[in-house]
């Protein structure tokens, strides 16, 4: 991301992860919250014009972080956080 900033914010009422890159959204990845309070992260998506920089990589670590910070367990039914996991395997103790 040559000079370019991006911070990444948890917008609750929405259930989703938002990463902006210097002040423009440039993707989020959302969950629901089952009934037995599993985050199911359900589907991560980044802007066309952003993608090829590796954004989803930082969104889905802050996430699976946060997640991981509250203890909360999650469900990676979305294939860019399980593929995420596959690779981090460190991260497969938050799956419920």
């Amino acid at each position: 991301m040559s000079g370019e900033k991006y911070s990444i914010e948890h917008h609750e009422d929405k259930q989703r992860y938002e990463i902006s890159v210097d002040g423009r959204e440039a993707g989020y990845c959302a969950y629901v919250v089952s009934s037995e309070g599993v985050l199911d992260f359900n589907h991560t998506v980044v802007d066309q014009a952003f993608r090829g920089h590796g954004l989803s990589i930082p969104l889905i670590k802050a996430a699976l972080d946060d997640a991981r910070a509250s203890g909360a367990r999650i469900r990676p039914s979305c294939s860019a956080v399980e593929q995420f996991i596959d690779k981090n395997q460190d991260y497969r103790t938050l799956i419920a």
